[in-house]
């Protein structure tokens, strides 16, 4: 399919959906969770691609295989 007949199919779904209030609370959920998906995806590219942030991430697997670590307790993480 092009994009265009991708945009136009697009449309004919969203189309019989709107006219039922339900669905497109479903819809509308479907799509946030879609785009929290992407953007996860997104960061977590930009984090690979990035020499810096890999760096970061060695020197932390080292410090943790070298138990350099001070370990928390998770009631206390979030206070």
């Amino acid at each position: 399919m092009t994009s265009m007949e991708l945009n136009q199919e697009l449309f004919r779904q969203l189309a019989i959906v709107a006219s039922d209030e339900n669905l497109m609370r479903k819809t509308i959920k479907a799509i946030k969770r879609i785009i929290e998906k992407k953007e996860e995806q997104d960061t977590t590219e930009q984090i690979l691609a990035s020499p810096a942030m890999m760096e970061i991430i060695h020197k932390g697997d080292e410090e943790i295989a070298d138990g350099n670590v001070t370990p928390i307790k998770l009631e206390e993480l979030w206070k």
